[in-house]
């Protein structure tokens, strides 16, 4: 098995645990600050993790240069925007529908690779992605009075465009990150992808905790003693965040964004798996064939992607 697979399904289990500690801390408080957690706790790790890669196993640094920066900025701008959407569904009761929308993002991956970087997927590679899109969009009607009629309203709705909007953001911010992490391998001697992904991963979270930061003490100040007084989960988040984002970062330096994006919905039956063993909750029919629906373009995306 090749080392981005075992790397995309490494990081997918960790988003899962994110997310889920992400949606407690929304309960104690705003969206930005939410948002904020993920980045500025996380800084702390991400830059131990390339000084590991520096100084510990000598590793040499890359030189940036301006497609570098371009890329990096457009993406941490868009991951941003994505999160801060992605957090914003967790007001709402039916947020899964929304959230499930959001992960129409290997697609969206797969168009913006296109329209950006001249990427070309295989057409079993396209079906892989389309036929795991399929399945999160059968989990996201599950437990809703299901008809042809609800699967198009669905799109209609309010969730459903923050999901759909997120799930773009997340798109362009993949590909942006991909293009940014290999515009750095022409400085190194020769190309690594965990240097690559460590030092595009800093620059990123640094930048964006940098603009969230200067956005809360111009806007919202009253956010930071309810940030300061979640320190201890917020700081977990941080660690797992920033871990989670390595594994993005490597996973789509060695492979293309769309690719990477369309496995890493194994995260839904990682989030099912819990419902079932650890919280005992039963899952219905529908639910049951979305998530093989995932599995199957899972494997087909193994197989021909």
């Amino acid at each position: 098995m090749e080392i981005w697979v075992l790397i995309t399904i490494a990081a997918a289990f960790l988003q899962n645990v994110r997310s889920a500690m992400q949606k407690h801390l929304k309960g104690r408080m705003g969206t930005t600050g939410a948002t904020f957690v993920r980045f500025g706790f996380g800084m702390p790790f991400a830059l131990a993790y390339m000084a590991i890669l520096a100084f510990v196993l000598a590793r040499p640094l890359p030189v940036p240069n301006g497609a570098f920066f371009f890329w990096a900025v457009v993406g941490g701008v868009a991951q941003i925007a994505a999160t801060f959407l992605l957090v914003h569904l967790f007001s709402f009761r039916n947020f899964a529908v929304g959230t499930a929308y959001s992960r129409t993002e290997p697609a969206q991956a797969a168009l913006f690779g296109l329209v950006f970087l001249g990427e070309r997927a295989s057409a079993g590679t396209l079906v892989a992605i389309a036929v795991s899109v399929a399945g999160v969009m059968v989990i996201s009607v599950a437990r809703s009075v299901v008809s042809v009629r609800s699967l198009f309203t669905s799109v209609l709705t309010r969730t459903a465009g923050i999901g759909l909007l997120s799930g773009t953001f997340f798109g362009v911010s993949a590909v942006a990150y991909r293009s940014a992490s290999l515009a750095l391998a022409p400085s190194l001697p020769a190309p690594d992808y965990a240097v690559q992904a460590s030092y595009t991963l800093v620059f990123v979270i640094v930048m964006q905790t940098v603009l969230m930061l200067g956005w809360i003490l111009a806007r919202e100040r009253d956010e930071l003693p309810r940030i300061a007084a979640a320190w201890r989960p917020a700081l977990l988040v941080g660690f797992v965040g920033a871990t989670a984002s390595f594994g993005w970062f490597m996973a789509m330096t060695l492979q293309q964004a769309a690719v990477v994006k369309a496995l890493a919905q194994v995260e839904m039956l990682f989030t099912f798996a819990s419902t079932v063993f650890i919280f005992k909750e039963r899952i219905n029919r529908l639910e049951i064939v979305g998530c093989a629906l995932i599995v199957v373009g899972v494997l087909a995306l193994l197989a021909y992607g």
